[in-house]
């Protein structure tokens, strides 16, 4: 009932994936995440909140949050949003991804500039898929899905994980 008490609960039993409210008394999820960040980096944060704005999305992620889903949509996007961050992924809700991505959304016509291969390394790595995943799927090197992944993320400006997430989701990939 309070982040202190997941705190105790995550240290003894050691989850792959807790689920928690973002406004938990006596320790909040953010900062419950930051403290799992610490001594138990293996248990990823996904977080439920009522909060739809970008501000929160950056405050969660910054404290090492994998998941953030808004508690409407959470029905529709939990099982995702799960299996996105098992998979050493980052789920975003598609409710707030617009408004952390907002220049994203205008930018359909950059896709045009990625080659077949670099569009569907980007579409798995969106999805949550490892290098490795991707690569075995595709039937490529590990060397060759980063060089991919790379140059589609320099062409369309994007600079992390959560950010081609984020991308994936406003381009309807993920939906």
């Amino acid at each position: 009932t309070t982040g202190l008490e997941a705190l105790t609960l995550v240290r003894s039993k050691r989850p792959d994936i807790l689920i928690a409210d973002i406004g938990m008394p006596k320790l909040s999820g953010l900062l419950l995440a930051r403290r799992l960040g610490d001594d138990c980096p293996e248990t990823k944060v996904i977080v439920l909140t009522a909060h739809d704005d970008a501000a929160h999305v950056k405050q969660a992620l910054a404290a090492g949050v994998r998941g953030y889903l808004v508690k409407r949509s959470a029905p529709d996007t939990l099982v995702p949003a799960i299996k996105a961050v098992l998979a050493g992924g980052t789920f975003v809700d598609p409710l707030v991804a617009g408004h952390l991505f907002p220049r994203r959304r205008s930018r359909q016509a950059s896709i045009g500039g990625l080659s077949e291969r670099e569009c569907e390394v980007l579409k798995m790595c969106a999805a949550g898929h490892s290098t490795k995943e991707i690569a075995a799927q595709m039937m490529l090197g590990i060397k060759s899905v980063e060089t991919y992944r790379s140059r589609a993320m320099g062409k369309l400006g994007l600079k992390s994980r959560a950010e081609i997430v984020g991308f994936g989701l406003a381009q309807g990939w993920l939906a």
